[in-house]
């Protein structure tokens, strides 16, 4: 099959790989289309996320259709379309033409989306709907999301308020992003801008110049440090990124802050497959009932190297403005 390879040099590269074989408990999907995450490319370059590594074959969500199932497979059939987190469960990561994944973990893609919709949700799905029921939020409670307009703070935004949960302020980057969260319902003070001046005073005057009761940072470095200088004591730092500096970190410690690390990969650590399988149900009902819709996406290209290495740079050069990337598989 065709796909992108990670070769001895750890280098990306065009290639082809033996289709995979698929166990009792797996089904073969034909990939239709793939979602990409910072993951990936942090991948390459951050030694941490390198330890992720499975395959030689990146890329952790995809759509598709069930090509072939193994002997135990009750739940899904021959043409059957799906969608899945694959992470470092599958056969091979998604910049391939097929993947073998458990059953387990695979849910039927919602009947009113195109496949690159559906592609565009697991990572960013299972992230939020995480946040959110991890959160056991009241409505009282104040909130801040740094970097909402990006794949997980957006589907996040829907989550909250499908669940009538508006008591939040966001930071954004650009008059784009602001507008399409005003189009959301969002009003004027919930939103932000980052790149302004006396960004911490901005965030509290928008607070009615109180700490917030919980800060979800979804940018870390320098957002890490801003989240925690307006936190209240004793408050909550719902971390994502693992990127908190150390000034945050002692900030964070010395008001006695509750941090909260957010991990998908937990779950197949310990093989509590039902985790992903539940919750990208549970987004698929929202998604058919019309309770959220999915993320904005952008197509990048078909399954190449140019497509990969295009996205890799979009993602770390934050131009991705709001959109999921997403690689098409004929």
């Amino acid at each position: 099959m065709k796909a992108v390879i990670l070769n001895k040099d750890f280098k990306l590269e065009d290639g082809f790989s033996e289709k995979p074989q698929v166990r009792n408990n797996e089904v073969l999907i034909h990939i239709k289309a793939s979602g990409f995450n910072p993951i990936d490319y942090q991948m390459l370059e951050n030694e941490l996320e390198r330890k992720l590594i499975s395959s030689p074959i990146l890329g952790r969500e995809l759509s598709g259709v069930v090509v072939e199932k193994g002997a135990d497979i009750t739940q899904f059939n021959i043409g059957d379309e799906v969608f899945c987190g694959s992470g470092s469960m599958g056969s091979n990561g998604s910049y391939a033409e097929y993947i073998s994944v458990p059953e387990a973990i695979v849910a039927f893609k919602p009947k009113n989306i195109s496949f690159e919709q559906a592609a565009s949700i697991p990572s960013a799905g299972l992230t939020s709907l995480q946040i959110f029921k991890r959160l056991k939020l009241q409505p009282e409670q104040t909130i801040l999301i740094t970097g909402a307009a990006g794949a997980v703070g957006s589907f996040l935004i829907k989550i909250l308020l499908a669940h009538g949960i508006q008591n939040f302020i966001i930071t954004v980057g650009s008059e784009e992003n602001r507008q399409m969260f005003l189009n959301l319902g969002l009003r004027e003070h919930q939103i932000v801008n980052y790149k302004e001046e006396n960004l911490v005073e901005n965030i509290l005057t928008a607070n009615q110049h109180q700490p917030f009761d919980i800060g979800i940072d979804l940018v870390g470095n320098y957002m890490a440090e801003v989240t925690a200088e307006v936190l209240k004591i004793n408050g909550t730092y719902v971390d994502v990124t693992a990127l908190v500096t150390q000034d945050a970190h002692e900030l964070l410690f010395n008001k006695g802050t509750l941090i909260m690390n957010i991990s998908n990969y937990a779950y197949s650590m310990v093989k509590q497959y039902d985790y992903y399988k539940n919750s990208l149900e549970e987004i698929a009902g929202l998604i058919e009932n019309g309770s959220i819709a999915p993320s904005q996406h952008k197509i990048i290209g078909d399954l190449s190297l140019d497509t990969v290495l295009k996205a890799h740079s979009m993602l770390k050069n934050n131009q991705t403005q709001g959109h999921k990337l997403i690689m098409k598989n004929s």
